[in-house]
């Protein structure tokens, strides 16, 4: 594939000559002046490559690739100067990170020379992404095969979750849902560390030593420290870390972050986490968000308010059929329990209400292989 390089200049007739000269080595693409750079980089595919000037009227050179690097921050920059000053330097450097510089008139093969070289520093910033995201996604992995394992009950509730967190992130306009998904699915890997007395006791709905429950409460804490030192998931581990935290400050962690302060993700999560506690006691969503918002302090009132509307819209949208009764070996994507899916210990691995997905069955149908679990299951499929 052809690489895209992106050249910015205020003169129509260097930037033709440009494009004649090296339309042969690469995908040029030019912009008369600044503005009309950052138009073509928020429309066009990312760029490799992209090359300025420095002295243009509207938007210098600096000015120019210090947005460019908001909008493209992988691409490369290199900056075109008639007076490479000291001044110059630096403040490119420092705003918009400038690779190289080339001083005008810059020769052909110079400009070949270094295009290419900032095309192989793109690649490797490429590779290292591609070997971060490797690593970062085989640890996501690890943790929750584990955490399905220890405690599959919990894991059963991650993946509704994660979809519906995923949802109502974009309702309300967060502009990446990745942290969100990651910290909906990592939510509760804490569990992991839980002594088994306490977590058969989680599981059965026992009452909990205060010991107990002072663990509980610290689990996203807990949470947290697991994620923090994987690369990538800082930001993860900070949302993890204040999923239980109320929207006037109380809660844990006791410190003065309050209100828009608290991530905007961890306070979804807050909002979601709580209404699942409301329909496992076979509340209905309606009811559960009266309940929540009755509740000052607690939430914050516009998250609660597109939870409700959008899990409310989405019942309407999508009704159920009357429930019918399954074996484990007849479980399909797309199907909601109406009851929850127990062992004959009494361990309840799912809990009524989840739509289950391909890898949650693929696990449940494990777990059936080894130590059986309650026939037939109660389920109801939502209309199609």
């Amino acid at each position: 594939m052809v690489a895209r390089v992106l050249f910015v200049d205020d003169e129509a007739n260097i930037l033709s000559g440009i494009k004649r000269q090296l339309r042969k080595h690469y995908a040029v693409e030019t912009a008369l002046g600044g503005p009309q750079g950052l138009e073509l980089i928020k429309k066009s595919e990312e760029f490799a490559v992209i090359v300025s000037d420095m002295r243009m009227p509207e938007m210098d050179g600096v000015e120019f690739l210090r947005e460019a690097k908001v909008l493209s921050p992988d691409s490369v920059r290199l900056m075109l100067t008639g007076n490479a000053d000291q001044q110059t330097a630096i403040a490119a450097v420092n705003k918009g990170s400038v690779f190289r510089f080339m001083t005008k008139p810059c020769p052909v093969e110079l400009l070949i020379e270094t295009v290419n070289a900032a095309l192989e520093q793109y690649r490797l910033i490429k590779s290292e992404q591609e070997l971060l995201e490797g690593t970062v996604n085989g640890s996501i992995k690890l943790l929750t095969d584990i955490l399905s394992m220890v405690a599959p009950e919990v894991f059963g509730q991650l993946t509704p979750l994660r979809e519906t967190a995923r949802e109502i992130a974009r309702a309300m306009r967060l502009m990446s849902t990745w942290d969100i998904e990651m910290a909906a699915m990592l939510s509760k890997i804490a569990f992991v560390t839980l002594p088994p007395q306490t977590l058969a006791r989680v599981r059965s709905h026992k009452d909990l030593e205060p010991a107990e429950l002072m663990v509980i409460e610290r689990l996203p804490e807990t949470s947290s420290k697991l994620l923090a030192n994987i690369p990538r998931l800082e930001q993860v581990a900070r949302i993890v870390h204040y999923q239980g935290k109320n929207f006037d400050g109380s809660g844990f962690p006791k410190d003065e972050i309050a209100g828009s302060d608290i991530p905007l993700e961890s306070r979804i999560l807050k909002v979601l986490h709580d209404l699942t506690v409301y329909q496992e006691r076979g509340i209905s969503t309606s009811a559960a968000i009266r309940q929540m918002g009755s509740r000052p302090g607690r939430y914050d009132p516009e998250v609660l308010k597109t939870v409700g509307w959008f899990l409310m819209a989405m019942e309407e949208e999508r009704p159920l059929l009357p429930p019918i009764h399954v074996m484990v070996g007849e479980l399909m994507p797309g199907m909601v329990l109406v009851n929850p899916i127990e062992t004959y210990e009494g361990y309840t691995l799912i809990t009524a209400g989840q739509k289950l997905t391909e890898t949650v069955i693929q696990r449940l149908l494990n777990y059936h292989h080894l130590h059986r679990l309650k026939e037939p299951i109660k389920i109801s499929n939502p209309a199609t």
